[in-house]
């Protein structure tokens, strides 16, 4: 399935099916012009998104979303509300992916990179023989 066109009437990637709650940044890519904006993501689907973002682009243009885990996802815009509006994918996507962490985003806490940063500069000490 995800190397055929998005078809918004399978059963299995009807709006509202299968749609998860979520919060995250996402980048908005125009691609006639070029301009990208920074969105957040509210809901996501395998066939498509709610976003936020004070920008207005009409209903039917043209547009690609950059999602975490991934990737560029080119699609449509679906409907435009006040400051939220939906993209329709034009292939699906696995939603589940956005939630994957990756092991190499691990970030060492603030405690330990002060610890390291501590003995990376403390004066070395030799040994006696």
């Amino acid at each position: 399935m995800m190397n055929q066109p998005f078809n918004p009437n399978d059963a299995d990637v009807k709006r509202g099916q299968n749609r998860d709650s979520l919060f995250v940044k996402a980048i908005l890519r125009f691609p006639v012009s070029g301009d990208e904006k920074e969105v957040r993501v509210r809901n996501i689907s395998a066939g498509g998104l709610m976003a936020e973002a004070p920008l207005r682009t009409p209903r039917g243009d043209p547009i690609e979303v950059q999602l975490r885990n991934i990737g560029w996802v080119s699609g449509k815009v679906a409907w435009v509300a006040e400051s939220r509006f939906g993209i329709a994918f034009d292939y699906p996507i696995d939603p589940k992916m956005l939630s994957v962490r990756e092991s190499s985003s691990f970030e060492v806490p603030r405690y330990l990179a002060k610890i390291d940063q501590q003995v990376a500069n403390a004066p070395k000490r030799q040994r006696p023989i």
